[in-house]
Parts: structure tokens; C-alpha cells; sequence
């Protein structure tokens, strides 16, 4: 019985909530247009460039990036304790000047990302590719890092 009133919500007024909700939400996009130039609250979210996938085997670590329109050359990959550092420019040639955007997506700009190994590594061991915008970083563990089986007698 007690759970029924819980979730017993006058449905005219729940729904008038959520409606109420819909139309601030409209605003907002509106007045944040209006500021930025760009619709809705884009400007908001957290974009992440580019975006990395972290997996290893028994010997390495992988980190794949996408970074599509992106030359090789262009990178700039160090690392630095048991951290990866991927640096470079994305550059987007201009449209002209008397577009009209109704989404824009895509930022140009400098980036950085710093990606963190989950264990020791041994830095002179790195390889980097780059294959169809896709970067692959392949990290050889350290030897203490690796697991090793122990034999019991």
C-alpha cells in the first residue's frame, strides 16, 4: 500500500512538470545560440580529442587513437614516467564566409591527451603507427611489470 502512494502521482501535474522542464530547456538552447553562435548547449559538454582506446597483452600495452585528416608527421608523441602524451593540431579548412552553420561538430584547435599505463613500461621500447587516421602505440611492459609463474614443489 505504501508503495502505491509513493509512485502515485497526479499524472495532469507530473506531466505539466516535465512540459514546464521541456520549455526552459528550449530557452536555454535559444539564449546559448544567441551567445555563442552555436545551437544548444554544444558548448557545454566535454569534447574529447581524440578519442583512445587502452588495451594490452601479455608484453605491451595499446593505445589506438582516431585521428582522421591528421598527417603522421603532425604529432608530437613523448613519454614521460607511465604517462603517454599525444599532442598536434586539427585544422579544418574554412567554408567560406557566408555560411550559415545548423550544426557544427567538427573544432579545429590544438590538442593534448595524456593517457596513463596501468603499470610500468619500459620507454625505450615505443612503436607508433599511423594507418588510415587511425594511431596505433604499441608500449612494451617492464620486466617487473610482466607477470611471471611460479612453480610450486
Amino acid at each position: 500500500m505504501f508503495a502505491r502512494r509513493l509512485f502515485d502521482f497526479p499524472s495532469v501535474g507530473w506531466q505539466h512538470q516535465f512540459a514546464d522542464l521541456e520549455r526552459m530547456s528550449r530557452q536555454m538552447d535559444r539564449l546559448t545560440q544567441a551567445v555563442t553562435g552555436r545551437p544548444g548547449m554544444n558548448w557545454l559538454s566535454a569534447r574529447v580529442f581524440p578519442a583512445v582506446n587502452l588495451t594490452e597483452d601479455k608484453d605491451k600495452y595499446y593505445v589506438r587513437a582516431e585521428l582522421p585528416g591528421i598527417k603522421a608527421d603532425a604529432l608530437n608523441i613523448q613519454i614521460v614516467g607511465r604517462n603517454l602524451t599525444i599532442t598536434g593540431e586539427r585544422t579544418i579548412p574554412s567554408e567560406g564566409e557566408n555560411i550559415r552553420y545548423h550544426r557544427k561538430e567538427r573544432e579545429a584547435g590544438k590538442f593534448s591527451r595524456v593517457i596513463g599505463m596501468p603499470g610500468d613500461i619500459d620507454a625505450d621500447q615505443v612503436n607508433a603507427q599511423m594507418v588510415n587516421g587511425m594511431l596505433t602505440v604499441a608500449i612494451a611492459k617492464s620486466e617487473a611489470s610482466k607477470p611471471k609463474q611460479i612453480t610450486v614443489s
